[in-house]
């Protein structure tokens, strides 16, 4: 069979499988076209109120994106895609499995056959596990997420998607906070899309009362988000201005910052240890203040070829950074995790540092003073800001 022929049999396959309603997905990969940060996308089939379309999930390096295309659209697509930007396909049927594989002019299609398999659910309008599913709010619509008729607007499906994830993320986090009504501090709230999305989760779905503050340095964005939470009835959320520094998060039962800059991100985890609160969870964005320190310095000498570029240098910066941050919270009682999160769409840093109080304070203290000390002497580093901060 000729190689045009393979990629016509996998669509052929992918049509049929659609049109029986034996679609599973089939998934692109191997992308290397003009699109930046484009890896991978995924097909399946979906019902909305038009009828049944293809719905491609374009996953890029930091967000995701939908569109549905009706068939002749879909498989003109998939056809140009498979001969000049895609290497690689997998087709996933209730009934066999496909692999294309393209390297250059060759191609090769192999088929397994299966079995046992059921076909997912193709309503669009189903629940897709997200915690928020109301969005006539006003602060949906405040936020500019909303549009007046209440529905999510098309250039912002990202942002909901975002939202919903981070509140995936975080109310977990804050159900495992023992008081009744615990005080969540977001420092460098921004317009708050994390403190409204939580808030209206906690407390109108999860039924858990909460008690939010967010702490902004601007002033208008601190005015906007007290008049939405006014205008939502959210009586237990409000904003204050101010700098991260200069908050008095006495009584903070959770301390968040979601992409606080450099250092800023330091004087939030400084925050929540003062306040001895029981959740500290940041996403650091910038590593200033070490990269400058690694430029400087004398590391190792063995490391010379990792930080040899610009590139590189940068991420280490980030990963010893972050490394002694989650170090210095363990120091300070806390179980550390770090894990990616989906991000805001504008930056790529998706890294959570989350630390949980669990009474450790002074275990193990030689070991981790040691780790710091031998991480800093092998990355030339002299003080990280948030040693100086704890006083160390």
């Amino acid at each position: 069979m000729n190689a045009p022929d393979r990629i016509e049999e996998l669509l052929t396959a992918t049509k049929d499988a659609f049109q029986s309603g034996s679609l599973i997905r089939l998934k692109l990969g191997g992308y290397h076209g003009t699109e930046p940060d484009l890896k991978s996308v995924e097909v399946k089939k979906i019902a909305v109120k038009g009828g049944e379309k293809y719905s491609f999930t374009y996953k890029y390096k930091t967000r995701d994106t939908i569109k549905n295309y009706v068939e002749p659209e879909a498989l003109a697509l998939l056809r140009e895609g498979l001969k000049h930007e895609f290497r690689s396909a997998q087709l996933a049927t209730t009934e066999f499995d496909m692999l294309f594989e393209r390297n250059g002019q060759k191609q090769r299609l192999k088929r397994t056959e299966v079995e046992g398999r059921e076909a997912p659910s193709t309503d669009h309008n189903r629940a897709k596990n997200r915690p928020l599913t109301e969005t006539d709010k006003p602060w949906l619509k405040a936020l500019g997420i909303a549009g007046k008729n209440g529905a999510v607007r098309h250039d912002a499906q990202d942002k909901f998607r975002q939202i919903n994830k981070m509140v995936e993320i975080f109310a977990p986090l804050i159900a495992a906070i023992k008081p009744e009504r615990p005080l969540i501090v977001d420092m460098g709230a921004g317009k708050g899309y994390l403190d409204f999305a939580l808030y209206d989760y906690l407390t109108t779905i999860a039924k858990r009362p909460v008690r939010i503050v967010g702490v902004e340095m601007r002033a208008q964005l601190v005015s906007d988000g007290n008049a939405t939470a006014k205008a939502s009835g959210f009586d237990g959320l409000s904003f204050q201005a101010g700098t991260i520094m200069d908050f008095d998060a006495s009584g903070a039962d959770a301390v968040i910052a979601l992409h606080a800059c450099d250092t800023a991100t330091d004087d939030a985890i400084f925050k929540g240890i003062n306040a001895g609160a029981a959740l500290i969870a940041v996403a650091p964005c910038c590593h200033k203040q070490i990269r400058r320190q690694m430029e400087t310095g004398q590391p190792d000498a063995r490391l010379e070829p990792l930080l040899r570029h610009g590139i590189f240098v940068e991420r280490q910066a980030e990963m010893v950074t972050d490394t002694l941050r989650a170090l210095l919270l363990e120091l300070n009682g806390y179980k550390t995790r770090v894990f990616e999160f989906v991000s805001d769409a504008h930056t790529p840093k998706n890294n959570l540092i989350v630390g949980e109080k669990d009474g450790r304070m002074g275990r193990d203290r030689d070991a981790v003073l040691k780790q710091i000390t031998e991480l800093k002497t092998m990355f030339g580093i002299e003080q990280h800001y948030l040693e100086g901060l704890l006083g160390l």
